[in-house]
Formats: structure tokens, sequence, C-alpha cells
């Protein structure tokens, strides 16, 4: 009986890993020949322990090459066996009547992918965590694609309420000096400045969205800023555009392709080709831009 499959891809999911070029290596000299009597090389296999991917639901485990994957496992009401791998790991979702050897021959058959995307999600999930601030005077964050660093300063006189943004100094880090004292909490800290960062947000989201509606031929409603942990935007056929927020840590080119790409589906509610012609019309390196943003290392749920 042929399979099925429908392999996914949480949307955030990093980047596809790059293979440094080899460096030329000086001669050396011949190594010596082994004794008659020595013992195999073992394999690394043997040397190394097999890596392990656990699922934080795991409930089937399965050795795929020599990793061993705890994976979470799902039947539904669903026509095809679906793989889908985010930083918590492998879920297998497949319909009630599939046997569960088929699933695992289907899952031996893409061990190259699952295992690909694994670590791919891995090393997604660190750099997140590397990215993420810790709020305190001198913390660092983006802010349109540059450096930004905290101040506490109670004694400064702002002219906007709470915060106020200076211009990069020699090192190209602009400052943004909070009307906060020493003694501020974490969550403080992190509130006032994140209250900045949206009052921003709206500020440039709309300015981006009046530049590229008549552009795109349509008109937007409403836009309300988005908090949500996997998407960076979404469009509403009443002409609602909803933008995450933490879009204003990243480039303003990314921050462009987002707003042509929520723009875009007031004209095709899907991503058919017909939906990528508009994009492409005023945004002709819209797949660079694309990529760019999956690469880009913003922690959502923060």
């Amino acid at each position: 009986m042929q399979r099925f499959v429908q392999l996914a891809l949480d949307f955030l999911t990093g980047p596809e890993p790059v293979v440094p070029a080899q460096r030329a290596v000086a001669p050396r000299a011949a190594a010596p020949r082994p004794q008659a009597d020595a013992a195999p090389a073992e394999p690394l296999s043997a040397v190394f322990q097999p890596g392990t991917w656990h699922h934080p639901r795991a409930n089937r485990l399965l050795k795929l090459g020599h990793c061993e994957v705890a994976y979470e496992f799902k039947r539904g009401k669903r026509r095809t066996i679906g793989l889908s791998v985010n930083p918590d790991g492998l879920t297998v979702s497949a319909p009630r009547w599939t046997p569960l050897g088929e699933v695992e021959a289907l899952l031996h058959d893409t061990a190259d992918w699952v295992l690909e995307k694994l670590r791919h999600a891995r090393e997604r999930a660190q750099a997140l965590d590397r990215a993420r601030t810790v709020w305190a005077d001198g913390a660092e964050f983006g802010y349109l694609g540059q450096t930004v660093r905290l101040v506490l300063d109670p004694a400064h006189r702002f002219a906007q309420a709470g915060a106020e943004l200076s211009a990069p100094g020699g090192d190209g880090v602009a400052l943004l000096r909070l009307a906060l004292t020493a003694q501020a909490t974490e969550a403080q800290i992190r509130d006032v400045a994140q209250a900045w960062l949206m009052r921003q947000a709206k500020r440039v989201f709309a300015e981006r969205l009046a530049h590229f509606a008549p552009a795109l031929g349509v008109q937007y409603k409403t836009l309300r800023l988005s908090s949500a942990g996997t998407r960076w935007g979404s469009a509403s056929a009443d002409g609602t555009i909803r933008l995450n927020w933490r879009l204003i840590h990243l480039s303003l080119d990314m921050v462009d392709y987002v707003v042509v790409h929520e723009l875009s589906h007031l004209r095709h509610m899907d991503h058919s080709p017909q939906f990528w012609d508009v994009v492409a019309s005023v945004m002709p390196d819209h797949a660079q831009r694309r990529q760019a943003l999956k690469r880009a290392a913003v922690p959502l749920g923060e």
C-alpha cells in the first residue's frame, strides 16, 4: 500500500547549516604501518554515545541511525502521516487506521530528514536562549537592527513618558534611558522598556503599512499589535492586520517583508503563486528577506 507523508517544520525554525570550507593542510610525514597484530579501529558508534532526542510528551521510542528518538505519537482524524519538528522534539500524527509498523517504517525512511530537523531545532532553541534579554541596567538588545543599551536614570527629565532614546555614540550603541532607580526589579525594567518598544512598534508599523498599501492596491482597516509565540503577523478578511511587536527588534528590511506579506493577503488569502506574485510586485527580493527572518533570533515568548 502506498504511503503518504506530510513533513512540517515550525515557522520559526532556524537556518540550514553552513558547511565550512576545507582549509589546506600542509603535507605530513607518512604514519608508521600498524603492527600485524594491532586491534582494528573501533567504529565511531562504539566510541561516542548515541545522541538522544526526547520530547517532553514522548510516548514512543525508536532508534534512527545511531540516535535514540523519543517522540510524541498521536492518532486522529487525518488522511496522512504527519511529522512535525519543533524545539520540543518530534511529533508524529497518524490516521487511526495506520499500522504502527508502517509509521515506524516511514520514520526509518525519513531518518536523515528527521535527525537534521531535530538538530536545527535544537540549535535554534540555543540561539534564542542566547538572545534572551536579562532586564537590568546596562542590558543590550536590538532595535530596528541596531544595538540599544539600557540606562537607569531617575534624575533625567524625559520628553516622553518613562523613557528616551539617545543617538548612537562612537561605539554605535544608542542609550535608552529609563526613569527608574537602581533598585528597580527586573520585571519593572522589562515592563518600562517593552512599553517603549511597543509604542515604537505601533508607530513604525503604521508608517510602513501606509507606505506599502497603495503600492499593493489594498486598504487595511485596523493595525493591532500581537504577542503571538509562533507568528510574526496575520491578516483577516475584514482588513485587520496583526503584527508581532517584537519585529521592532529586527532590521527594517525584515519588518517591511512581514508588512508586505500580510498586506498581500488582502489580495489572496493563501500562499498560491498568485499571492507570491503580488509580494514580488513590490519586493522582488522577498525570498532572501524571508530567509533572513527565519534566521533572526528573537525570543518570542519572553
